[in-house]
């Protein structure tokens, strides 16, 4: 007679200082500090359960990124799932209450229904590389901010301002240099990015901002890839009535970039340029146009990094 092997699906609910761990049919939800004792504690606790299935983690604004770094550091399977899908599945199951607590169970129910699939975790590069290119889009908005005042300023206040709007555009160009120089000094990113600056409308911010954003480029199928970022389409379709497709969810930096790349490959990308007037004189309105020229440009990124070739006119 086989012997079943008992699954164990986990939900961690994460907030800045406190962690909630359940597990898949317990009630009991347990809480720890989101410090380095606290994060400790779990990865000992989880690592010596045996058959542990899946562990499952909402995204939260980075105080997920300690404990995550090290339950994968000890081999064990985690996700870090967007939290719209956790609450969304909430909903589905008519859980509308919302604590701490709570949150943790779904979690875990979630783990054990859906399942979502494990993948490898960025390496200690990559994370940094990622924190920059956080750290930069910050700054970048920062510096948005503050030349938009410069119209409603006190005049005795504008020499502090253009000051500190001097100071953002030094650290940004400091950032710049120590991505290009981390970027510079891998031999795999280097040949990436050069290979993804040869598409024409793709220049440097979205290259390393793909290197930092989307590692799974070149690993996945077009579909997927599409779907990671946020530009698969999704239908709104019942009986007789077919809705509007719309994309949703996905990474929003990664797919900012794309859109920025998009309006500038439609004007010297001739590949997107011609699918792009092909689009415009079919009826497509001019918003869904582009965002078919984002998807496409994907499409064309992810085989170039497939393939290890560069860029060639269809």
């Amino acid at each position: 007679m086989t012997q079943q092997i008992e699954e164990r699906f986990i939900g961690i609910d994460v907030a800045k200082t406190a962690l909630d761990v359940a597990q898949w049919e317990q009630e009991t939800v347990e809480r720890y500090a989101n410090d380095a004792e606290g994060i400790a504690t779990i990865v000992k606790g989880l690592d010596a359960q045996p058959s542990i299935t899946l562990i499952v983690v909402e995204a939260s604004g980075g105080f997920e990124q300690a404990l995550v770094s090290e339950l994968a550091a000890v081999g064990l399977p985690i996700v870090v799932v967007n939290p719209t899908r956790a609450r969304n599945f909430a909903r589905a199951l008519g859980q509308l209450a919302k604590t701490d607590k709570i949150d943790a169970q779904v979690i875990a129910r979630f783990a054990q229904s859906i399942r979502p699939e494990v993948r490898p975790l960025a390496e200690s590069d990559q994370r940094y590389i990622k924190a920059l290119v956080t750290r930069r889009r910050q700054l970048v908005d920062m510096q948005t901010a503050e030349k938009n005042r410069r119209s409603s300023i006190n005049p005795s206040l504008l020499p502090r301002l253009e000051k500190h709007i001097a100071w953002i555009a030094a650290e940004l160009a400091e950032i710049e240099t120590e991505l290009a120089d981390w970027i510079d000094q891998n031999t795999h990113w280097r040949e990436t990015r050069d290979r993804l600056e040869s598409v024409p409308g793709v220049g440097r911010v979205t290259s390393f901002t793909l290197l930092a954003e989307l590692p799974e480029l070149g690993t996945l199928s077009r579909q997927k890839i599409a779907a990671l970022v946020g530009l698969a389409p999704f239908n709104r379709d019942s009986g007789r009535f077919r809705g509007r497709r719309h994309i949703f969810g996905g990474r929003s930096d990664a797919r900012s970039v794309l859109y920025m790349a998009a309006l500038s490959g439609i004007r010297y990308n001739p590949t997107l340029k011609t699918f792009y007037d092909r689009l415009i004189a079919n009826g497509k309105l001019p918003k869904v146009a582009i965002t078919a020229c984002m998807r496409k440009l994907l499409t064309i990124l992810n085989a170039i990094v497939r393939d290890g070739s560069s860029w060639q006119i269809a």
